[in-house]
């Protein structure tokens, strides 16, 4: 049979006619008309022989993959309803196509063997030798839409042959028929006046009735074209269910909605501001609500004004690009006090634990809930890595004190410790790959979170206590406003009113930045029990060098945007120097975002910035980062500089055009 199968798989004879009628002719034109008809005669017997023995090999090749694909009754085009074809894989050369290909294709089995482009352009078989049964993409065809299964067959011949049987299924039905159900499947939205008590402060019945209204009939025109279900639930919230091909309309519009609401104001010149929360392939209208939940919960903690979609793996983030305006509630501060206390009681002992590479916002909101531990007769440890942080002045002064004496330990001495009734509190971040110790966070059954940074998509979960305001300048500012509800004065150390204090004056750079009237509250009560800002400010100075070194830094700036100052280093430093690079940047005439890039091991770490429109958390989140609109970082692995600065450029300019 492989001596037969190399015969089969032969090229056509269309080259040898073509050379035997060239004969004929030139005869002919030569005035010999006896030798012109002798081999006409001889070319038409051949081409009897030829074409008899086309139809022979047809059959002996039918007969071969019937013995190949195990088909008892053959391969009759009548038992092959699907079009079929047989490739040589070496070069794609067709072999045989039955009469189902040659009807959908126009494929004609002539004396020129044809290539499998020639028939069907930008198609490949290479799955085949991949060892695949199936084709990875759907192949179009006339309007129609087929799905592609194959075989190999392999036989040992002089020279080893490897046919390909490819078989095409007509699904274009079916596929019209699972768009159509993808395209309306249920997409689920909660709309949410975040600022409605702002709003409506100090407003009469008939004022806020007034106004609401005016906030109604803007989203009612909004939603109006996407033919959804729009209800009101509650004084501020909408429920909007509408279908799948929908979505795409509202995320091309960039949802207009959240900037045509802001063109309603209040009669003290407050803006309207709303936050959507979408719910995207959920199995069910119950699961679809959850995930709406989920995002209106996200879009909340991350300042608000902004969509959220989730779908069943990631979210998406859409606006957001305005600053927070503080929206905080003292009722939550003492509530979550209560909690926080009442969870702390019923600990065996409490750890707590800030990010990596702590810094004096996270020390100082650390040393604050080991204050209320104290109050409530619980162990307290802080988990901290002593050689890879910027707070050694702090952490030796508070280790000469004997509360603090041994309350600093290590990520793997904590899981030593930790048992079923230990409370873990994680300060600063709401990151889980970002916390000193992650084995630690997925050890203890009990954690909270008490963060300002605006949430990222991977956040911490499932947490018990959850104090998160993106609106605070600080941890050290959230904490701080705990320990007024939760212990005395007298019961805070002047150590630790320190260490709140500097974790304030470190995060809004002295009172320059992301300050409200909390912010200054907070201040003034550290301040009464001890926080001396003069020695506050003594931990952030530097020595002369590390002031030399900073201003090289900023020497090596260049602008973008003319209002973009980006510093990329091709040599390393301390992160301290980069921060503080990055804010002196902020006070160069012009400037209004600065970003600072370094080499540090087998990553880069980025610094960013910024006192103007530029939203520097929503530029480095997808560089992977994270932080608010006037502070950032980003820590990117496996990459060069160069690299890291490209993809920062990209990242900004993507932020501008949005």
């Amino acid at each position: 049979m492989n001596k037969k199968l190399e015969r089969l798989l032969r090229p056509g004879a269309g080259m040898f006619f073509a050379f035997l009628i060239g004969f004929t002719l030139a005869a002919g034109l030569m005035q010999q008309y006896l030798l012109a008809g002798i081999e006409l005669g001889i070319t038409a017997i051949l081409l009897t022989v030829y074409l008899i023995a086309q139809d022979r090999r047809r059959k002996q090749l039918k007969k071969f993959l019937a013995e190949q694909l195990d088909e008892t009754d053959g391969i009759a085009e009548e038992k092959t309803p699907f079009p079929m074809l047989v490739i040589r894989l070496e070069d794609n050369g067709i072999v045989y196509a039955n009469d189902a290909f040659v009807h959908l294709t126009g494929f004609q089995d002539t004396m020129r063997e044809r290539s499998l482009s020639d028939v069907l352009p930008n198609f490949s078989a290479g799955w085949l030798l991949e060892g695949k049964k199936e084709c990875p993409q759907d192949l179009a065809l006339r309007s129609r839409r087929f799905r592609v299964y194959g075989t190999m067959l392999q036989a040992q011949t002089q020279q080893e042959c490897r046919l390909g049987v490819l078989y095409l299924t007509d699904l274009t039905e079916l596929y019209q028929v699972r768009d159509e159900y993808i395209r309306s499947r249920p997409v689920v939205s909660i709309i949410l006046v975040d600022n409605y008590e702002e709003l409506t402060k100090n407003l009469t019945e008939g004022a806020t009735s007034a106004l609401f209204a005016r906030i109604n009939d803007v989203i009612t025109a909004w939603t109006e074209p996407y033919h959804g279900l729009l209800r009101r639930l509650e004084r501020n919230r909408f429920l909007f269910v509408f279908e799948k091909r929908d979505l795409k309309k509202a995320i091309d519009g960039k949802f207009s909605l959240l900037e045509d609401i802001h063109e309603i104001t209040n009669p003290s010149g407050l803006a309207a501001s709303i936050s959507f929360g979408i719910g995207v392939d959920g199995e069910t209208f119950e699961e679809g609500y959850e995930f709406a939940s989920l995002s209106i919960e996200m879009a909340l903690s991350r300042g608000g004004d902004q969509a959220v979609i989730k779908d069943r793996l990631n979210f998406n983030f859409y606006g957001g690009r305005t600053k927070e305006a503080e929206r905080r509630s003292k009722v939550r501060s003492r509530v979550t006090a209560n909690s926080l206390m009442e969870l702390i009681g019923g600990s065996s002992q409490v750890f707590v634990m800030g990010h990596k590479n702590a810094d004096m916002d996270a020390l100082g909101a650390a040393v604050g809930i080991c204050c209320l531990c104290r109050k409530k007769g619980k162990k307290a440890y802080i988990v901290l890595d002593l050689e890879n942080n910027v707070t050694g002045k702090l952490i030796e002064e508070l280790r000469r004190t004997a509360e603090y004496k041994d309350v600093f330990i290590s990520g793997d001495e904590a899981l030593v410790l930790c048992d079923n009734r230990s409370t873990l509190v994680v300060v600063d971040t709401n990151r889980p790959d970002q916390v000193e110790s992650r084995h630690l966070l997925e050890a203890v059954p009990r954690v909270c979170v008490v963060d300002h940074h605006r949430r990222a998509a991977d956040y911490i979960t499932p947490v018990v206590v959850n104090l998160h305001e993106p609106y605070a300048s600080s941890a050290a500012e959230l904490v701080t406003e705990l320990l007024q509800y939760a212990v005395e004065k007298k019961d805070v150390l002047p150590v630790e009113a320190k260490c709140l204090m500097a974790g304030i004056f470190l995060d809004t750079k002295s009172f320059h930045v992301r300050t409200g009237e909390r912010t200054f509250e907070a201040a003034a009560y550290l301040r009464q029990i001890g926080a001396d800002t003069v020695e506050v400010k003594k931990l952030l100075q530097n020595d002369f060098q590390d002031t030399l070194s900073k201003y090289q830094i900023i020497k090596a700036a260049r602008l973008y945007r003319q209002e973009l100052a980006i510093a990329a280093l091709n040599s390393g430093t301390s992160r301290t120097l980069a921060a503080q690079a990055a804010d002196e940047l902020l006070n160069i005439s012009g400037i209004t975002a600065s970003f600072v890039l370094y080499p540090d091991g087998d990553q880069v770490i980025i610094s960013a910035r910024s006192i103007g429109d530029a939203n520097v958390q929503m530029i480095l989140e997808p560089l992977g980062g994270g932080g608010n609109t006037a502070t950032a970082g980003a820590q990117i692995h496996g990459s060069t500089v160069k690299e890291v600065l490209d993809q920062l450029i990209s990242s900004i300019d993507q932020f501008y055009e949005a």
